[in-house]
């Protein structure tokens, strides 16, 4: 891209942050600004009377009049405490809407949160406008908001009283927080900005918790020695305890002893598995507290049982005695992973530790806040608290991960490394071994030389020494010995050259090498030789066996014929290559020559087969033709496949 484009687009860029930023402010410009929400925080009180009702509420209407007491000022929030009066109780709240009495329009009111182990109804002059849903135990877990609209249109006239009921047993604490009042747009909006602090954004990092234990659970399916089983339950169990902070008003169809047993049972169960995973990670056995942990939680699972006598005011107290117990087990972990995180200085078993201490802290106060409901209004640290221990495991795995990936490369570096120095290594040794099969092959080369110079050049210069020793010079041509001598010199040489598996560049030394000899003798060459396949077997040790052979058809014609004309061709049968060399003599028989003890045409054999081949004397009326028969593969002749 071109730097005028880049230009371009930057302030384009640049304009559209200016709008953003500008528009909030202009929209007020435009728009008339809403009403301020009215926070109320005085009412009166109409203290504890004897309940009529066993029930959530079922009275359509309520006259004010009629209720017996006298009022007494209060602010909120207001704190509910216990007293020693049986079966539940009835508090009555008056909210006088004085505020609202020049308002028109449609208005709504939010109630945070409201704490009790019973019911709750509220009553807008007189007439009933809200009941709680569910149950005392529902209730006390769940705290759920209380919004509702107060007056709906463009002509709607808000009430000038509400009249809040509250049905708790008097063995618990109960509380009330304060409220607000406005216009539905507002209090929504702040409804639904608490909301998702206080439920929705731990639910949602609950739920995302339990994804990544299903995933740690499939790791550990197929690699048993991972502790994905843990992370799992953990997760469940964690997600599990804190229902009664993380459902709605919609209570689930669980009867309430058997939600208090389940909520209860899974904060055990989750502090044992926890302790598991902090023995896994600090390394420490200690076998002694997981039985007596484990032990623990199977008394309370099993005591815990709902049965008879576990019913409203049974069921609470009993709750409270086993959270006691519980935050003692809590403690133990907690403590005691802290120190064997520190003297075995693992990381993980110290984040994890400490995420723990930190939800234990947090579940104390709450359980504190539960029992004498202090403030109405603070925010409960369990949710929050959960949400940093979910945050802490699934930093432990993504840390285990990243060490994993660490583990991999370096011992794919060390992999690597170790192979770069073997293969130094085995470079060098195939150094040496090159140089030994070189020094190897020359002394094999010189032994072939020593022996072809002593089978054929020596022979031929013995013959010539006994030749002048007798004295039979007019008898024997020494001249033409001696050119024997020679041109077997030279052939032993041409083999050294490198040939490239060629075939036909052999012959044509061998016609460089004899054309001189076959001239002065008057002798003409035809050369007939056409393309054949290369021969990937051919070294100098067989280049020589093929020179030998065909030097030895050629010194038979000069020697004992009377040929004015030689042939010589090539050619590709099947899998074979042949050589034929063709005189005008008038022929022999290779039978007789043979029986003669002639040494030529026994060494021709013998060197034919050496190459994996076969040599053939027949009669070529007239004459006589050698034909040579070598194989294009070697393995293929060695198979016993023999040509025609």
């Amino acid at each position: 891209m071109k730097l005028g484009n880049w230009v371009s687009c930057l302030h384009e860029v640049c304009l559209l942050a200016v709008a953003w930023l500008v528009w909030p402010a202009t929209a007020g410009w435009a728009a008339p600004a809403p009403s301020p929400l009215l926070h109320g925080t005085q009412a009166e009180i109409l203290r504890d009377t004897p309940a009529r009702m066993h029930s959530a509420p079922v009275l359509e209407a309520v006259d004010e009049a009629q209720l017996a007491g006298r009022w007494e000022p209060t602010a909120l929030p207001l704190a509910l405490p216990r007293n020693a009066l049986p079966g539940l109780q009835t508090t009555w709240i008056r909210i006088r809407l004085d505020a609202l009495e020049e308002v028109r329009g449609a208005t709504r009111f939010y109630l945070p949160r409201w704490l009790a182990a019973g019911y709750l109804a509220i009553y807008a002059d007189g007439r009933l406008v809200y009941q709680s849903p569910g149950s005392p135990v529902w209730s006390l877990f769940t705290h759920p908001a209380v919004m509702f609209p107060l007056s709906q249109g463009v002509d709607g006239t808000p009430p000038r009283t509400l009249l809040v009921r509250i049905d708790r047993s008097g063995a618990q604490a109960g509380a009330l927080s304060s409220f607000y009042l406005g216009e539905p747009a507002q209090v929504a909006t702040l409804a639904e900005r608490k909301d998702f602090l206080e439920v929705q954004m731990p639910f949602m990092m609950s739920a995302a918790f339990v994804l990544v234990g299903v995933f740690a659970l499939g790791v550990w399916v197929v690699r048993r020695r991972y502790p994905g089983h843990l992370i799992f339950a953990i997760s469940l169990l964690s997600m599990l305890r804190r229902w009664h902070f993380e459902l709605g008003i919609e209570r689930l169809p669980v009867p309430d002893v058997w939600f208090v047993w389940l909520t209860l049972n899974a904060l055990v169960w989750q502090i044992v598995c926890t302790h598991q995973l902090l023995r896994l990670l600090h390394g420490r056995r200690q076998p002694v507290l997981m039985s007596g942990l484990v032990a623990m939680g199977c008394l309370l699972t099993v005591v815990s049982l709902p049965a008879g006598f576990l019913h409203l005011p049974n069921l609470l107290v009993a709750r409270q005695t086993a959270y006691l117990m519980v935050m003692a087990m809590a403690l133990v972990v907690s403590v005691n992973g802290c120190i064997l995180a520190w003297r075995t200085r693992s990381v993980d078993a110290a984040l994890l530790a400490g995420a723990f201490t930190i939800t234990f802290v947090g579940g104390v106060a709450d359980y504190v806040r539960l029992l004498y409901f202090t403030d109405a209004e603070s925010v409960y640290f369990t949710p929050h608290a959960a949400l940093v221990f979910a945050l802490t495991c699934i930093y432990i795995l993504f840390r285990r991960y990243l060490r994993g990936m660490d583990d991999i490369e370096s011992a794919n570096a060390g992999l690597e490394e170790r192979v770069r120095a073997r293969e130094v290594e085995l470079k060098q040794s195939y150094e040496r071994l090159h140089q030994v099969e070189m020094r190897q092959t020359l002394i094999e080369e010189r032994q072939r030389l020593m022996q072809d110079m002593h089978d054929g050049l020596g022979s031929s210069l013995t013959s010539a020494l006994r030749v002048v020793e007798s004295g039979q010079r007019g008898n024997v041509d020494l001249s033409g010995l001696l050119k024997s001598c020679i041109d077997d010199l030279k052939l032993a040489i041409d083999s050294l050259e490198p040939v490239d598996a060629d075939l036909l560049l052999l012959l044509a030394t061998l016609r460089y090498r004899l054309g001189p000899r076959l001239k002065a003798a008057g002798i003409l060459l035809h050369w007939e030789v056409t393309e054949v396949p290369r021969l990937d077997w051919l070294d100098p040790r067989k280049s020589l066996h093929i020179l030998r052979i065909l030097q030895e058809a050629f010194a038979n014609i000069l020697k004992h014929t009377q040929a004015t004309e030689i042939r010589v061709a090539t050619g590709l049968d099947g899998g074979w290559v042949w050589v034929t060399i063709t005189d005008n003599g008038p022929g022999f028989d290779p039978e007789e020559g043979r029986q003669r003890r002639g040494r030529g045409l026994a060494n021709q054999e013998r060197r034919a087969t050496e190459l994996g081949g076969m040599i053939g004397f027949e009669a070529a009326q007239p004459g006589t033709r050698v034909r040579l028969m070598i194989p294009v593969d070697q393995e293929r002749s060695r198979r016993g496949a023999l040509p025609r």
